[in-house]
């Protein structure tokens, strides 16, 4: 069959270093007792090595001419490859029961940060999610705090994550080569069960604070200080929210709700 046109609108850029592709299977290794999904086959140049490595897959892929594509290439894969978009598909019908499975795919760069927000929503039944997206969201979840870099998902994801940036990839090894750098990360569910706040206040914290993350929380979070409040002298508000780990997020919410 001949090759898959690259779709600009779908963000398609097709990794063509074998080596690098199984570098990022090898990233699943220490969680082969469970199944894959694998996000974005593309044509399967990672999907051959997750295969080959023993792993449980299935692969949710939007594009139609893939899907005919992995049909005809990957037979062993019968059954287990899913038309569908990962961002809105009902992944309770592909792992029941609240079923553990691992993520992983290279990930299109323009629905990277979508795909890492519908993982929180489904974490518990993700311990180890790895893949590849653009170099400079990979950072982006991997910083730690006081970095530039740190943002509204490094927060979030690294309440529920440890979160591990694991080396880039050159542009001129895919087809076609992207105008930026990629990078390879891998997240491994930390031992948090539950929150001692709201997590919905969480999130909204969160995203106020670095809506105006020039401003101290001082000031951007004047609309979410209730009236009579009388810890405004604490520290912590003369501080910007790049200055602050998950847990001092944690601790912040928990004094605004008191």
């Amino acid at each position: 069959m001949t090759r898959v046109k690259a779709k600009k609108a779908l963000g398609q850029h097709f990794l063509c270093d074998l080596s690098i592709a199984e570098r990022i299977a090898d990233t699943l290794a220490e969680h082969k007792e469970l199944p894959v999904l694998e996000i974005g086959p593309g044509m399967g140049v990672l999907t051959q090595f997750l295969l080959r490595k023993g792993h449980d897959v299935r692969v949710i892929e939007i594009d139609k001419e893939s899907v005919s594509y992995l049909q005809e290439e990957f037979p062993e894969l019968s059954g287990r490859i899913i038309a569908g978009d990962f961002l809105h598909y009902p992944l309770e019908e592909l792992f029941p029961e609240g079923g553990q499975y691992c993520l992983i795919g290279n990930y299109p760069y323009n629905i990277s940060s979508q795909i890492f927000f519908r993982l929180l929503e489904v974490r518990e039944q993700i311990p180890c999610c790895s893949g590849m997206l653009q170099r400079e969201v990979a950072m982006r979840l991997a910083s730690p705090p006081g970095k530039k870099d740190y943002g509204i998902l490094s927060v979030l994801l690294q309440l529920w994550y440890d979160v591990e940036y694991l080396f880039t990839v050159d542009a001129q090894v895919f087809d076609p080569p992207p105008k930026v750098q990629s990078g390879v990360i891998r997240l491994v569910r930390n031992e948090r069960k539950e929150l001692p706040c709201s997590e919905k206040a969480l999130k909204t914290v969160v995203k106020i604070a670095f809506g105006q993350r020039r401003k101290t929380l001082r000031n951007s979070l004047k609309s979410m200080i209730p009236t009579g409040f009388d810890k405004l002298d604490d520290p912590v508000f003369g501080r910007r929210p790049e200055q602050l780990s998950p847990d001092d997020f944690i601790a912040l919410t928990l004094m605004l709700q008191a």
